[in-house]
């Protein structure tokens, strides 16, 4: 499935901008995440065109010696100062553990086992020879199967807030061939 998010990935230009733009600003364990990589599919899979993610463009990375909040501001400012038409969000997952009450993260990958659900749990970035590389701690199976499946930290006691972010993200309107999880 790896090969095939990348032929997908590859055949979308403004998605390769951005991912070339990602790689020019050189963030250790940087990734475009979440939603970048999930409508990707989610609108191939129903028989849309390619379109510009709903909401903002998710950039995070690691690392536990630059965690001033003030840096992510930074880089949003200089992102957007390279494309004022993206509404972006950068995060260093090294920090982020404390906002989600869990133990420090070790890399962007153990943050994402952290995150809402599966399916956005991906992030994608060029190596410098232009190979797309793929992190998603939880496979792609979910996000090709169609499947809202809540990551593991968002089962039991925080299943509602699983539920509650899949209610008002209304995925099912734009996307109705999606299973719950």
């Amino acid at each position: 499935m790896e090969a095939r998010l990348r032929d997908l990935l590859n055949a979308d230009p403004w998605r390769m901008a951005i991912l070339h733009l990602l790689r020019s600003l050189v963030l250790p364990d940087g990734w475009v995440a979440a939603g970048f990589v999930r409508d990707a599919v989610w609108d191939h899979l129903h028989g849309h065109a390619p379109s510009i993610p709903v909401g903002d463009i998710d950039i995070i990375w690691f690392d536990p010696a630059r965690t001033d909040p003030a840096l992510d501001r930074q880089i949003e400012q200089q992102l957007a100062a390279l494309r004022p038409d993206i509404d972006w969000s950068v995060k260093n997952q090294a920090r982020m553990h404390m906002r989600n009450r869990d133990a420090p993260y070790a890399d962007a990958a153990d943050a994402m086992r952290h995150w809402t659900e599966t399916a956005t749990a991906i992030g994608v970035r060029l190596t410098p020879d232009d190979q797309l590389e793929v992190n998603a701690p939880f496979g792609l199976d979910d996000l090709f199967g169609l499947r809202l499946v809540p990551g593991p930290a968002f089962l039991g006691a925080r299943r509602a807030i699983f539920d509650a972010r899949v209610c008002a993200k209304r995925w099912s309107a734009r996307y109705p061939l999606l299973q719950p999880g």
